[in-house]
């Protein structure tokens, strides 16, 4: 199919996006990578009056640390994120979740900003911003403001992103000793959405673990903490039973739907997996 016929613009400044988007309203769509609108558009699933593409607006590109932040631009791309050694050193998990999100093509053209816009509750890097407690940062004509990433993400594709707001960069708090990330996901095919993906941040000292974040994909209508399994593991050395305990304790954070892919039932198990899984793998290498 193709799309809908649509007018476009690109815009030198974010004054002029707020302005068309202020002119336009619900009939403007903002275009960043385009791998997830695109598709939508010759789905005949969006069909906008207006595409603002933002392409060209370099200050919401790069890669820069910064007052304790790892700060990353909108338009940057997965490849880029992936390809960082600021990524890898003061935020991993990035580092670890980007071979997962979809294929070489899509990672060179899909933005960071433009996946925590779109809020695909099966996507990985909502997840990821909850078990960083990452910070949103956006901007409008009226200005700019900061929100939490548990406060950004609230419900089936939608954020908290007012009308005539733009996304334009990330603030993630940079790794402190002692923490550790983890990431793994089951899906059906090699770069395809997860059936269940987990994203975990913690603190290991002498074998307990403190500050636990499971923030889960693809097991509801949005990236989502497991925080009755947090509690469980929350000051208390790993072992094989506190495990089962935390495992047994998913049942009471997570409610997944019956989809194509998968039961309700089966992301339970699988979500249960993963956790073992990933927190294993963060024990070893906290003990590395």
């Amino acid at each position: 199919m193709k799309p809908a016929p649509f007018h476009y613009e690109k815009p030198a400044s974010l004054d002029a996006v707020f302005s068309l988007l202020d002119k336009h309203g619900d009939n403007a769509r903002i275009l960043a990578g385009g791998q997830s609108l695109l598709a939508t558009l010759n789905m005949r699933l969006s069909a906008p009056d207006l595409l603002i593409d933002i392409t060209g607006l370099d200050t919401l590109r790069g890669i820069a640390v910064d007052g304790g932040f790892l700060r990353i631009g909108a338009l940057t791309t997965h490849a880029e994120v992936k390809g960082s050694a600021d990524v890898a050193m003061h935020a991993p998990l990035l580092a670890q979740v980007m071979p997962f999100i979809a294929h070489p093509a899509i990672r060179n053209r899909g933005t960071f900003g433009g996946s925590l816009a779109h809020a695909d509750p099966a996507a990985e890097l909502p997840a990821c911003m909850l078990a960083l407690d990452a910070e949103m940062e956006i901007a409008g004509a009226s200005g700019k403001r900061s929100v939490r990433a548990a406060d950004f993400f609230r419900g089936l594709y939608e954020t908290d992103l007012k009308p005539g707001e733009v996304l334009i960069s990330v603030a993630i708090p940079v790794l402190s000793a002692g923490y550790r990330s983890g990431f793994s996901e089951f899906s059906r095919r090699s770069g395809d959405f997860a059936m269940a993906g987990l994203a975990a941040h913690a603190k290991f000292e002498n074998g307990v673990l403190s500050d636990v974040r499971l923030a889960y994909c693809g097991v509801d209508i949005r990236a989502v903490r497991a925080a009755a399994a947090e509690r469980v593991l929350d000051g208390k050395p790993l072992n094989a039973n506190l495990l089962d305990e935390a495992k047994a304790r998913l049942a009471d954070d997570l409610d997944p739907p019956d989809d194509l892919q998968a039961s309700g039932k089966m992301k339970i198990h699988l979500s249960q997996v993963l956790l073992g899984r990933v927190l294993s793998a963060m024990s070893s290498a906290s003990e590395a």
